[in-house]
């Protein structure tokens, strides 16, 4: 194989903006096959490529090698296992599936180790946090401390929820704002620092909209070596904050206003604690603005890779095996805050289960869907 023959399953916003650079050719290596979706309407501008009124069927034909999966979320599981089971390498939207129980199904499903099983995780293609990565990675600031990040400017409408019957569900989505908006932020915090411990999270549902799902989230969390961290997100805060900090004995990294910066202290906290005679004095610092490369492809960089890793072996930015964990916290501060407990990690995937199950079948909302009056750039989203 030379090229790759790639099919979409889903022609939402995500599937009509992989078709789009795919159809543009910023992808090497590969060509777009065939598009499923279960809206005639939606297949209507790619009839030029084989259509599929579903995705089980797109992936019968034996007209693509690989899929890449952008319907809602609890079809990302069924769809993954079906591509899987019939020998197609399979690059899936986040989050990989709704919950830790449906990811460690789908995982099984990935037998033949051949096939490439990758993840949309973008975010990890962002010259930013591939620094902070680098950075965290040479112990730039020794022991971790502290993590705070606030990302509070996903704002969403009434129109936004309104604009799909899965949306804001139990029984379509599965989740709101830590399942929807964040898998990235949660994904990143935990390939920067690692999963925590332990979360107490504090989810309101449906503060801001006609929701039945969370739309406010505080949570508290704690890694193994005592770190400790808060992650607050919202939908409905405007005009909101992106500012993720990470602290260490050596200092502070700052990321906001897409820049970085760091104060550094030029000794160990610990050690200045230990060694000063003055009870109010500080380490002297640096102030520094770490210098990055902006340009970025994002979702184009994950799908070469993905075709790459294919094609060539290339090793995965974003494996779908660890795309687990970004669902199991996200999973895990919401069943805290519905329990009103602390939960240990690794989260009960079964329990969980079961408590999503009982929202589903206890859930009296009803939702009211309206059809959006024109296209919007849903893009600018992307950066976070």
């Amino acid at each position: 194989m030379n090229k790759v023959r790639l099919g979409i399953a889903g022609l939402g916003n995500m599937g009509k903006f992989h078709a789009d650079y795919l159809l543009q050719g910023k992808v090497a290596r590969c060509e777009l096959s065939a598009v499923s979706s279960s809206s005639p309407a939606r297949l209507e501008p790619y009839r030029q490529l084989k259509t599929f009124e579903s995705a089980e069927k797109m992936i019968h034909s034996g007209a693509i090698d690989a899929l890449i999966i952008a319907t809602p979320h609890y079809q990302h599981t069924t769809l993954g296992i079906e591509a899987l089971r019939h020998g197609v390498h399979v690059l899936v939207e986040k989050p990989i599936s709704v919950h830790k129980a449906d990811c460690e199904r789908l995982m099984a499903a990935h037998r033949d180790k051949k096939l490439v099983f990758a993840a949309v995780f973008q975010q990890r293609a962002e010259p930013k946090y591939k620094k902070l990565k680098s950075l965290l990675a040479n112990h730039e600031l020794g022991e971790i401390t502290r993590i705070n990040w606030i990302i509070t400017d996903w704002f969403r409408t009434e129109s936004y929820y309104a604009s799909g019957g899965w949306r804001a569900t139990w029984k379509g989505e599965g989740g709101g704002v830590l399942l929807n908006q964040c898998p990235h932020n949660l994904d990143i915090l935990i390939w920067l620092l690692g999963p925590p411990a332990r979360v107490r999270g504090f989810c309101q549902l449906g503060r801001f909209h006609n929701i039945e799902v969370e739309d406010d989230v505080t949570a508290y969390l704690e890694w193994p070596n005592r770190a400790t961290g808060v992650f607050i997100t919202s939908t409905g805060e405007a005009p909101g904050s992106n500012r993720f900090e990470v602290v260490g004995e050596r200092g502070k990294l700052v990321v906001e206003n897409q820049k970085i910066s760091l104060i550094r202290n030029e000794a160990s906290m610990f050690e200045f604690s230990r060694t000063s005679k003055a009870g109010f004095s500080k380490p002297d610092t640096w102030n520094i603005e770490i210098p990055y490369d902006t340009t970025t492809g994002q979702h184009q960089h994950i799908t070469q890779n993905f075709i790459d890793a294919i094609l060539d072996g290339a090793p995965l930015i974003a494996p779908a095996s660890e795309g687990i964990h970004s669902v199991e916290l996200a999973n895990a501060i919401l069943y805290s805050s519905l329990e009103d407990r602390t939960i240990d990690l690794p989260l009960d995937s079964a329990a969980y289960e079961q408590k999503l199950q009982q929202l589903i079948r206890n859930s009296k909302f009803e939702k009211n869907v309206i059809t959006s009056t024109g296209a919007e750039d849903f893009t600018k989203s992307f950066n976070r």
